[in-house]
């Protein structure tokens, strides 16, 4: 099963997360599929690639609570449903 979820980046105390599809069996570090986008928590700035993102949604990849929390910010689920 695949996952869109964080994979933490950065420096001590200066975290940025890249949102990536991964294995559910990988560690957070682990290897991944594709990254799909990142997070930075601190300046507060997003940047998704929303294509692959739909796709990977389609194919059955499930968002994490956190990834899924930064995808309904984005007005991403309401791009979803119009289409």
């Amino acid at each position: 099963m695949v996952k869109l979820r964080l994979k933490r980046c950065g420096r001590k105390q200066r975290a940025i997360y890249r949102i990536v599809a991964i294995d559910v069996r990988s560690r957070r570090e682990g290897r991944y599929l594709r990254k799909v986008g990142f997070y930075d928590p601190i300046k507060n700035q997003t940047y998704l690639n929303v294509p692959v993102i739909l796709y990977f949604l389609e194919k059955g990849a499930q968002p994490t609570g956190t990834v899924y929390d930064i995808l309904r910010k984005a007005e991403l689920f309401k791009e979803r449903n119009s289409s």
